[in-house]
C-alpha cells in the first residue's frame, strides 16, 4: 500500500516515487488512520501525511528530542510519531479544545504503548502555554492548530525552547494561497503574517518545505 501523504506542490509521479521509497505505517497507525476517516468525517483531512510523521518521527530521535509540546492534536497521529521518536524516556504536552476528537487520540496511545508518555490538556492552547514556568523545557514543538492562533502560540513557544531546539508549523503555505493576493481569508491572512514574522526573527533560522501543505521547520540560536 501507497503511504498516505498530503502532497499539493511535487508532481504526482514524483510523489508517488517518493511515497514507494518510504517507510510505511505500521498496523496502530493504519487503524487510527482508519478510525479517524470513520469517526470525524471530513475533518480526517486534518490527520498530517505519512511521509510528515515519518519525517516528524525521524528528527524527534535524531536530535535525541526528549521533551515535546504540541499545539493541535486532532487524533494523536502526529503525537505518536513524535513520541515513537523521542522514545520511552520522552515526555510530549499536548494542547487541544476537542474531546470527542482526543478520545480516539487517547485511544490509540494506549494501544500503541505511549500512553504514560504523553499528557493531555484540555482547554484553550493559551491558557496552557501561560501557565508554564518561564525558561527554556522543551527540546521540539509542532503546531498544527487554529491558523489565527499561530503567531500568539509561536511568540509562546520560542522563549521555552532550548537553545537549539526546534519548532515545526504545519500548513504554512495553505493550498498555494500564500500566494494569491486576492486570497484574504482569516487563516491564509494569518499565515502570511506568521510566514513574515518568521523570516525575520533573528531568535531562529528556519526553512519552509513544500511537504504536505506547507511545513516550517525552525530552530532557535
Amino acid at each position: 500500500m501507497a503511504a498516505r501523504t498530503r502532497n499539493q506542490f511535487v508532481q504526482d509521479a514524483v510523489a508517488a516515487y517518493a511515497s514507494a521509497h518510504s517507510s510505511r505505517p505500521d498496523e496502530v497507525q493504519l487503524a487510527l488512520q482508519d478510525a479517524t476517516r470513520k469517526r470525524t468525517g471530513p475533518a480526517a483531512g486534518m490527520q498530517i501525511g505519512d511521509d510528515q510523521a515519518v519525517l516528524m518521527e525521524i528528527i524527534a530521535r535524531a536530535m535525541g528530542a526528549r521533551r515535546a509540546v504540541e499545539v493541535g492534536t486532532f487524533t494523536g497521529y502526529s503525537a505518536l510519531a513524535l513520541v515513537r521518536g523521542m522514545g520511552p524516556e520522552g515526555r510530549l504536552l499536548c494542547c487541544d479544545v476537542n474531546e470527542k476528537w482526543t478520545a480516539i487520540a487517547r485511544e490509540y496511545w494506549e494501544r500503541a504503548g505511549v500512553s504514560d508518555q504523553i499528557e493531555l490538556r484540555l482547554g484553550p492552547a493559551m491558557d496552557t502555554l501561560r501557565a508554564l514556568p518561564p525558561g527554556e523545557q522543551f527540546d521540539l514543538a509542532f503546531l498544527d492548530a487554529d491558523k489565527p492562533g499561530y503567531l500568539a502560540y509561536y511568540q509562546e513557544i520560542v522563549p521555552r525552547l532550548r537553545v537549539g531546539g526546534l519548532l515545526l508549523a504545519d500548513n504554512t503555505l495553505q493550498g498555494g494561497d500564500v500566494l494569491d493576493a486576492g486570497a484574504s481569508d482569516e487563516s491564509t491572512v494569518a499565515i502570511r503574517a506568521f510566514n513574515d514574522t518568521v523570516a525575520a526573527d533573528a531568535r531562529v533560522r528556519e526553512v519552509l518545505l513544500p511537504i504536505g501543505d506547507g511545513v516550517t521547520f525552525l530552530q532557535k540560536l
